[in-house]
């Protein structure tokens, strides 16, 4: 029997989980020389080295392997009694901090975010928009919203809003004087709205057909990076867009704008909410993500 301290504890399992001191000491909010004094205690302590240090990189032992095994689900099974015991089980408090993209924040916002806010009251929702792929954890974000082609492997995913796709769209103007692509290809000889990744670099245009794949450098004067913007100019008759379909959506309906090559963009996995699996999942964070799974099943989920 040892008398390693609870503290010691978690600071060997955050170190552990985020391979690397100052990722762990940067999640956490506290010193890294902190963290390494605590992890270098609880080794004494046991008598067995937890953990692989080089330069460059931590990893666990197979000592240290077996420890956070056993660990992790017992500091999960006190985090989530303590929360119980200081809130109780309806009143939930905190802020819960979460980065997404503009059309996941726009769900957000239609179907989870007004039943959150009513049935928990006290917790504040810090809602960001970005369109970079932020690291959430490094960032101090309790979870993020992409595409589920985009959310990193190393996370719990959860799926809501159904498929969607991008869809290519110009303005029946713009299609009486330029005529409306048959194929990709055609693309190459319009006018398009050319879009600016965060990044800095412009999307290349990916369209799929059974087994076939294109990703096209279009042509175009103007060069937007906002989806909503993307789908003003095209309705304005500036060119051919190419944006996610609910952003279009309701230009559509109107007869604002028209599809093109549907046969070229299939359905694709849609967005997710996705938090970090190595860390204590916050009550707050645990309630929003059940408000999430309810408003996928009702009929308004896949909107």
């Amino acid at each position: 029997m040892t008398d390693a301290s609870l503290s010691e504890l978690g600071a060997f399992a955050h170190v552990a989980r985020h391979r690397g001191f100052q990722r762990a000491a940067d999640a956490l909010g506290v010193s890294r020389s902190s963290l390494s004094h605590a992890v270098k205690a609880l080794e004494r302590r046991l008598g067995v080295r937890l953990l692989h240090r080089t330069t460059r990189s931590v990893a666990p032992t197979e000592a240290g392997e077996q420890l956070l095994q056993r660990l992790a689900p017992l500091l999960q099974e006190l985090d989530d009694l303590l929360d119980t015991v200081s809130h109780g089980e309806d009143e939930l408090v905190g802020t819960l901090r979460i980065n997404a993209n503009q059309g996941g924040a726009r769900w957000l916002l239609m179907h989870a975010i007004p039943v959150f806010l009513q049935r928990h009251p006290r917790v504040a929702v810090d809602l960001v928009t970005d369109g970079r792929l932020v690291d959430i954890v490094a960032e101090g974000f309790d979870a993020g919203v992409r595409l589920a082609e985009a959310v990193p492997k190393d996370m719990v995913a959860v799926h809501f809003g159904g498929d969607t796709r991008f869809v290519a769209v110009a303005s029946p103007g713009y299609l009486a004087v330029a005529g409306a692509p048959s194929t990709p290809a055609e693309l190459m000889s319009h006018r398009c709205i050319r879009q600016r990744l965060p990044s800095g670099k412009r999307y290349r245009w990916e369209l799929e057909k059974g087994n076939r794949e294109i990703a096209l450098d279009v042509p175009g004067a103007l060069c937007l990076d906002d989806s909503g913007l993307m789908v003003e100019a095209a309705s304005a008759g500036l060119g051919v867009a190419y944006v996610p379909e609910p952003f279009a959506r309701q230009a559509l309906d109107s007869g604002a704008l028209r599809l093109l090559l549907e046969d070229w963009t299939p359905a694709i996995p849609g967005l997710c909410l996705y938090y970090a699996s190595y860390r204590h999942v916050p009550a707050p964070l645990k309630a929003f993500v059940a408000v999430v799974r309810e408003a996928t099943r009702e009929p308004h989920g896949a909107d």
